[in-house]
């Protein structure tokens, strides 16, 4: 089902009142189990559960201990399948509420648990699984970004106008779906030195990852056959849900950056060449050539990712920097070749405000520090400010709608106490009594929200507890 299907689900009167605020001499509230219960859990990982307890006797505040030991294990606890068919891990992932594995959320809803694979064979192999599911989706098809277990299976989206097939969920094209499973690869790799989810199969996939990046450049000269083989279009009522014109996109002039035709959001693009996907791109085109130089050695591939990333790198350093008028040199969200600018930013990962937690950019970096300033403020049509919170939302969800990834990605990539202890504060207070992240939430009332369910919100928040308790395990002290 569609993320579009889950808008303005409600927490209920009785949730909303639960954890309202209380009179000094009310005695503290308890909390209600809300994880599921020991024997249902999809898997249970030791290490996880004595994260968890360590963390319970480090924050002091209840309510935030009880929304990390909710948040933390969501994955676990709800979204992973162990497939037992072969005799090599294999780990399917559902998003949440859908019921298909993207390729982005997959990476982005195990990727906390990496720094506890070490001491913990079994979550290790998880994740390797994980590894291994991508590579076979990648292979699947490089332009999909959601995926069925059962490839005879055929979704919701069969009819849409691509080159659909069953085992896909939907075939948006998304420059940052080939990105995460290298970032997800690289990482346990050099967290674990284990090799062996890195086998031909793999290396078969990243083969058509940069022959795809290289195809999405679109390079020659214009017209339908110029542009590769991906085009899409949908019969909906969302503009963002389909392509406009022939499929293809906007139109573009071929100066190096790749093609994103939807956003991480799925919504489609308006400028084609996104920046932050192509950005993200330069980083993980990077890890992999270092993968395939120690891995599996491939000279002539490994130089083609390096090359493709600093071609990538000058076509971003050279048209996707917008040289504002109140905030100076800024990155935009989109741009097209043309000198077309879009400016704005997107929840959604990889956005503009996330580009120092991808590796991309330093949280020092001139350019970043004023992009930083324009995202987080009304000049941003989607940063929002109402009487619960303020924060960046996403076309996706119409207006007025703040993301809590968008709270959590601003500690996550501040340097300021006082940043990060603000975005603690809010996201204590809007989760609507439920325990867990949402996808979106009203700007003035956190009890309309949408996507109860939403794994990749939930353990990105427990990452963010776990990166202050280890650098900031003051500010832990602090939360009210």
């Amino acid at each position: 089902m569609n993320r579009r299907h889950f808008i303005q689900q409600s927490a209920g009167a009785s949730a909303g009142l639960l954890f309202g605020s209380s009179l000094p001499a009310m005695p503290a509230p308890t909390f209600p189990v809300v994880r599921p219960a020991v024997g249902k859990r999809n898997f249970t990982s030791a290490t996880v559960e004595q994260t968890i307890e360590r963390m319970h006797k480090t924050i002091r505040d209840p309510e935030l201990a009880w929304l990390f030991e909710n948040c933390f294990p969501n994955t676990l606890d709800t979204t992973v399948q162990i497939i037992t068919t072969t005799n090599q891990p294999d780990t399917f992932v559902i998003t949440g509420d859908i019921d298909a594995m993207w390729l982005r959320d997959s990476t982005a809803q195990v990727w906390p648990y990496l720094l506890l694979i070490k001491q913990d064979l079994p979550l290790r192999q998880l994740i390797a699984g994980v590894i291994r599911r991508q590579s076979q989706c990648i292979r699947w098809d490089p332009y999909a970004n959601a995926f069925y277990a059962d490839t005879t299976k055929e979704g919701e989206w069969k009819k849409d106008v691509t080159t659909m097939k069953p085992g896909l969920h939907e075939r948006k094209w998304e420059l940052d779906s080939l990105c995460y499973p290298i970032r997800l690869a690289y990482h346990y790799w050099k967290t674990t030195g284990d090799t062996s989810p890195f086998d031909a199969d793999w290396l078969e996939a990243m083969q058509l990852v940069l022959q795809t990046c290289r195809v999405q450049q679109r390079k020659s000269s214009r017209g339908p056959s110029s542009r590769g083989p991906y085009h899409f279009s949908r019969e909906t009522a969302w503009s963002t849900d389909t392509v406009p014109g022939d499929g293809y996109g906007n139109p573009t002039r071929p100066i190096g950056l790749i093609h994103s035709i939807f956003r991480p959001s799925d919504d489609a693009t308006i400028y084609p060449f996104y920046v932050p996907s192509n950005w993200f791109a330069v980083v993980s085109l990077r890890q992999l050539a270092t993968m395939i130089d120690q891995i599996r050695p491939m000279p002539t591939v490994a130089n083609n990712c390096r090359a493709l990333a600093d071609e990538v790198e000058r076509a971003l350093k050279q048209y996707a920097i917008y040289d504002h008028p109140k905030y100076g040199k800024i990155y935009a969200l989109e741009v097209d070749g043309y000198g077309n600018h879009l400016l704005q930013d997107d929840a959604n990962v990889p956005n503009l405000l996330a580009l120092p937690y991808l590796g991309a950019l330093s949280v020092n970096d001139p350019i970043y520090k004023n992009t930083r300033r324009f995202v987080l403020s009304p000049d941003n049509p989607y940063f929002f400010k109402g009487k619960a919170a303020e924060g960046i939302g996403s076309p996706h969800t119409l207006i007025n709608n703040i993301w809590t990834m968008s709270l959590t990605m601003r500690a996550l990539t501040s340097t300021s106490d006082q940043e990060i202890l603000a975005q603690l504060h809010l996201l204590k207070k809007t989760h609507a009594g439920t325990g867990f992240m949402h996808e979106s939430f009203d700007q003035d009332d956190p009890s309309k929200f949408t996507r109860k369910w939403f794994a990749w919100a939930n353990t990105l928040f427990g990452e963010l507890i776990l990166k202050v308790a280890a650098e900031r395990p003051h500010l832990l002290s602090k939360v009210v």
